[in-house]
C-alpha cells in the first residue's frame, strides 16, 4: 500500500506541472492601444494582429487588446495609462508624443512601444536611439530630414517660394521638434517660416485671420491630434485662398489637400508590430534600438492644384506615388 501511494503522488507530481503551465499559456497578453484619437487604433490593432499571428500567435488564446483613446483630449492619456497599467497590460503601444509620455510616466517596467511621438532622444523619451535602455522602443520621425524634403517640395511647386507659415501645436513638445528642425533648414532653402503655433480650435481662426491679412507663399501643416481634427478648416482656408500647403499625411491630400510627403503608415505600422511580437517573445525594449522609416510616399491632389490655378511640374506628378484627378 506503501507503494502504491508513493507512486499515486509521483504521478500527481509529474502532472501538476503540466496542469499549471496550460494555465498560464491559456492567459493571453493584454495589448494596451494608447493614441489621442480613435481612427489609428482600429488600423494599429489590426496589422498587430495580423503580424503576431504571422508569428505564430494565436488571437484571444495568445493576445488581447485593450483600446484606449482620449477621445482628442490629450488630458485624458495620463489616466489611460494608468489604467492600462492597472489592468495588467504586458505592452502598451502608443501613437504621439503626449501618448508616449504619459505611457512612460505611468511605468518602468511594463514594456512601450511608441511611434508618431517625434524624435524620442531630443524629446527626451530615451537617452539614445541605438541603446534605449529602460522599458521603451520604438520608431522615430526622421523630423529633420522630412521637414527639409517637405520645403523642398513646396519650393518645386512653388519656385517663387520666399515666406511659408508653419502650423503645429504649440503644446506637443514632438511637434516642436518638428517646428524647430523645419526652422533650421528653411535658410538653406531661401525660405523664411512664419510661426503658428496652435493650443486649442479657436487658434486656427485667429491664425487664418492673420494669413488672410498677410497671405504667405504656402502652408506646411505639422501633424498630431489637433490638427488632424481641424484638417478640414486648414484645407478649406487654404484652397479658398489659393496658398499652396503640404502636409504629412496622404489623409489630408484625399481630403482635397494639394499634397504631402511621408513615411508609409503600412511600413511603420508593421514595424511596431513586429517590436511588440518580438517582446512577447522576451526581447527586452531596452535592448531594442529605435528603427526609422525607409518606405515614404508623395501624394498630389490635381484636381485641387487646378482649382488653385496652380502649374504643377510634370517631374513632381510623375514621381508621386499617389495623383488624385
Amino acid at each position: 500500500m506503501r507503494i502504491r501511494g508513493v507512486a499515486v503522488l509521483l504521478l500527481l507530481a509529474a502532472a501538476l506541472p503540466v496542469t499549471v503551465a496550460v494555465a498560464v499559456a491559456a492567459a493571453p497578453a493584454k495589448i494596451a492601444l494608447m493614441a489621442p484619437s480613435p481612427p489609428i487604433l482600429a488600423e494599429l490593432g489590426k496589422t498587430i494582429g495580423a503580424e503576431l499571428e504571422k508569428q505564430g500567435f494565436v488571437a484571444d488564446r495568445d493576445f488581447t487588446f485593450d483600446v484606449l483613446s482620449a477621445a482628442g483630449d490629450v488630458s485624458r492619456l495620463p489616466g489611460l495609462a494608468q489604467q492600462a497599467v492597472k489592468d495588467g497590460a504586458a505592452v502598451i503601444v502608443t501613437s504621439s508624443y503626449p501618448a508616449a509620455r504619459s505611457a512612460k510616466a505611468a511605468t518602468a517596467t511594463i514594456p512601450i512601444v511608441v511611434f508618431q511621438a517625434g524624435e524620442p532622444e531630443e524629446d527626451g523619451l530615451v537617452a539614445s536611439l541605438a541603446h534605449p535602455g529602460g522599458n521603451l522602443t520604438g520608431l522615430s520621425d526622421l523630423s529633420a530630414e522630412l521637414s527639409a524634403k517637405r520645403l523642398q517640395l513646396l519650393k518645386e511647386t512653388v519656385p517663387n517660394l520666399k515666406r511659408v507659415a508653419i502650423l503645429y501645436n504649440a503644446d506637443d513638445a514632438g511637434m516642436v521638434t518638428r517646428f524647430k528642425a523645419a526652422s533650421a533648414v528653411a535658410p538653406k532653402l531661401g525660405v523664411t517660416l512664419e510661426a503658428f503655433g496652435v493650443r486649442e480650435p479657436d487658434d486656427f481662426g485667429n491664425s487664418f485671420d492673420k494669413m488672410a491679412a498677410d497671405p504667405p507663399d504656402g502652408i506646411l501643416m505639422v501633424t498630431d491630434v489637433l490638427t488632424i481634427l481641424n484638417r478640414k478648416r486648414v484645407i478649406d482656408f487654404a484652397a479658398a485662398h489659393k496658398i499652396p500647403a503640404i502636409y504629412e499625411l496622404g489623409l489630408f491630400v484625399k481630403d482635397g489637400g494639394l499634397m504631402s510627403y511621408g513615411p508609409n503608415q503600412k511600413e511603420m505600422l508593421n514595424r511596431v508590430a513586429d517590436l511588440v511580437g518580438r517582446i512577447l517573445k522576451g526581447a527586452k525594449p531596452g535592448d531594442l534600438p529605435f528603427e526609422q522609416p525607409t518606405l515614404f510616399e508623395l501624394a498630389i491632389n490635381r484636381k485641387t492644384a487646378d482649382a488653385m490655378g496652380l502649374k504643377l511640374p510634370p517631374e513632381l506628378v510623375a514621381g508621386a506615388d499617389d495623383v488624385i484627378e
